[in-house]
């Protein structure tokens, strides 16, 4: 439902000076940590940037980098550099609002974002006088999405926001009046939230029961800590059924805080202090087969949490993006300097082949910006590292990749069984049409030990069609259409059964619409599968998403170990014509789910054979029936759409759904029935335990 951001621009301030990579020759050494003084700039400023558009209609005239200096900023505190910069994705950034009057409403962040942008490492300084108008975000609609390690000081709200979906990872607000504002949701995901002296943690508005006053219908907060602060959580709307919002709270650590949970001028729901909250929850809570919903205001039931999910203090495990920031230009090697062309033409394979040959483990691998085409299996030997530029794209296409009864590798992250260092960030993987036989991304690759998230995915997407160079537009897949041409993929990414994953703010996306056509025009473009793991974990899927494909957008089939939330999909539009899976077909060796007559819609989530998983929100969507949406006001465009197996162990916090009869199915039973938790344009239930 939201636009591909197709341009990088970073919120530093770069130096305009450039200097080439050091080349080299093959590996002499181990990289083992960053050689920069600490005096020295950042390496992203003076390596030497030679990427391209490979699509644009002349690619050469077409600046890729951009320096904010070339386009009039100073960057000297005094000079208004206002009109010279603008961004997509924002990191590395402060802004700070105190010359301007407390007075004034003054916002840090106007955040209105979809899939796929990303807001890392930013901190916002604003006014600490009284009554101050300061604000350090503000987001007021969108299809998100994630954002991590922000931290915001001061104002009248640190963030106040509306959006469908979104994570936030390692949040931190001090001494602002409200911490957290939330206009509006489906549902959104808190992993790791920090409050110091503030007057009120989250102030939730709430009460909306139809499609017409859609307000907070979710939210789900886990491993906070709260200091110094009268209210930690305030619904607008004393709580009545749905009425007060679905809210899940896991261990939360208060210290001075008398109010828990109460309502704006109304009553304390759950006392305060100093204390930990370990699981309690607000809304309808459900269990085994029972589509009986208690409405609970208590303690919920606490999902046993895998040792190895959790860092030292016992809290989710997670992990900032990586950038390289003690690293010298000397340690990273350039694909283009070693002979790729990155046109979105010339083969690249035994170019980029040879980079990781030679220099994984001792250079990071910088792909400049650009699209790089590949006819066969690349393989990244575990301890690579990789870093993209303004999203470069690996492009599978030929005829290794034609076949879905014989699948093929496109891009192989270790070789099964393989245990080491594994970062990819910056990246987009994708297809040249057709492609229905291309595994897009298998990742074998497991942590070492002893070193949680070694192996992951930061900012990384998969793009399948709806964009120049896939074959796969608007002129060749026009919605409706069934074109043999438009399987653009058998599965996006494959987490195979030794593997370890942790994947922040990845995106699964087959195209709905052409990005590079100026009406951006609905396409019909087929993949078979989102993401299948079978990995025995630990896995961190940290707001992801994976939309319309065939068969499945995530599969949990003997998978065990498994942190999720906010985790969103989407049905494909042009279902049920034709219906699942075509027009690609089941194989057990895959471990796809089952599919008949009534059951003929992708499933947004299939979980078989596995144990101890965690999805700690989530949205799964059904928007349309072949491109009609009338659906939308019974209800029924989809009759189920998340089936859990009869011996899994899943707990399940947060769901909200669209479109879609049973939110929750047992064994392709029907369970949860929408008509139980409307809560807004969505339905949301608070928990589903075994």
């Amino acid at each position: 439902m939201g636009l591909f951001a197709a341009l990088l621009c970073l919120g530093t301030v770069l130096s305009s000076s450039l200097r080439a990579f050091s080349l080299g020759s093959s590996c002499s050494a181990p990289l083992n940590g960053g050689t920069a003084a600490p005096g020295d700039p950042y390496w992203l400023e003076i390596i030497q940037h030679q990427g391209t558009s490979a699509f644009n209609p002349n690619p050469s005239s077409y600046q890729v980098f951009r320096n904010v200096k070339d386009f009039g900023a100073t960057g000297n505190g005094v000079t208004d550099d206002t009109a010279a910069i603008n961004y997509r994705s924002v990191r590395n950034l402060i802004i700070d609002l105190r010359q301007i009057p407390a007075s004034t409403n003054a916002i840090g962040l106007h955040w209105q974002v979809s899939q796929a942008t990303s807001l890392i490492n930013v901190v916002v300084e604003m006014s600490t006088a009284s009554g101050n108008n300061h604000q350090g975000m503000f987001m007021e609609n969108g299809s998100g999405g994630f954002m991590g390690d922000i931290v915001f000081n001061g104002g009248k709200y640190g963030i106040q926001v509306g959006n469908q979906q979104f994570t936030v990872r390692n949040l931190t607000v001090n001494n602002a009046n409200i911490a957290v504002s939330g206009i509006w949701n489906w549902g959104f995901t808190f992993q790791g939230v920090t409050i110091n002296s503030c007057q009120v943690g989250f102030d939730l508005t709430t009460g909306g029961t139809s499609q017409s006053t859609q307000s907070v219908g979710s939210e789900a907060i886990i491993d906070a800590v709260v200091t110094n602060t009268p209210i930690f959580v305030r619904t607008s709307t004393a709580s009545n059924g749905q009425l007060g919002g679905s809210l899940v709270l896991n261990n939360i650590i208060l210290n001075n805080v008398p109010t828990a949970v109460g309502v704006n001028n109304g009553p304390t729901v759950l006392a305060g202090g100093t204390t930990t909250i370990a699981s309690w929850g607000q809304g309808n809570v459900f269990s085994g087969t029972s589509g009986t919903p208690t409405f609970t205001q208590g303690n919920i039931v606490s999902a046993s949490k895998p040792s190895s999910l959790l860092d030292s203090s016992g809290r989710i495990f997670g992990k900032s993006h990586p950038q390289y920031a003690n690293y010298a230009p000397s340690q990273f090697i350039s694909v283009k300097s070693q002979g790729a062309a990155g046109d979105g033409h010339t083969d690249d394979t035994a170019a980029i082949q040879n980079v990781f040959n030679q220099y994984s483990g001792c250079r990071i691998i910088f792909f400049d910006a650009g699209t790089y085409y590949i006819t066969n299996t690349i393989s990244i030997p575990a301890g690579t590292q990789i870093v993209g530029e303004a999203w470069s794209v690996i492009l599978a296409g030929g005829s290794a990749f034609q076949n879905q009864n014989s699948p093929q590798v496109a891009v192989q992250a270790g070789a099964a069984g393989s245990t080491g260092l594994m970062e990819i960030s910056d990246m987009i993987f994708s297809t040249a049409g057709p492609a229905p036989g291309a595994i897009l991304l298998e990742w074998n690759v497991h942590d070492p030990s002893g070193q949680q998230g070694a192996a992951g995915l930061w900012d990384t997407h998969i793009r399948l069609g709806g964009a120049a160079g896939t074959n796969m537009q608007a002129s060749q897949c026009p919605a409706g259409s069934v074109n043999a041409n438009c399987q653009a993929a058998f599965v996006g990414i494959h987490l195979t059964s030794g593997s370890s994953a942790y994947f922040e703010g990845t995106w699964v996306w087959t195209a709905d619409h052409d990005l590079d056509a100026g009406n951006s025009a609905q396409i019909s473009v087929f993949t078979g599968r989102g993401v299948l793991s079978q990995s025995a974990g630990p896995v961190w899927l940290i707001g992801t998403a994976s939309e319309h494909a065939a068969l499945y957008q995530y599969n949990l089939a003997g998978a065990q170990n498994h942190w999720i939330g906010f985790v969103q999909t989407e049905t494909p539009y042009y279902q049920p014509v034709p219906p699942a899976p075509a027009p690609y077909s089941s194989t057990s060796v895959y471990s796809d789910p089952s599919f008949s007559s009534s059951v003929n819609m992708a499933w947004g989530m299939w979980v078989q054979n596995s144990y101890s998983i965690i999805l700690f929100g989530a949205g799964f969507y059904s928007f349309f029936q072949n491109y009609a949406q009338s659906c939308l006001n019974t209800w029924n465009c989809q009759s189920q759409i998340f089936n859990i197996d009869s011996v899994s162990t899943i707990t399940v916090y947060s769901l909200s759904t669209v479109g879609v009869t049973y939110q929750l199915s047992v064994s392709l039973t029907g369970v949860v029935n929408e008509s139980s938790n409307q809560d807004g344009f969505q339905e949301t239930l608070t928990v589903w335990s075994r």
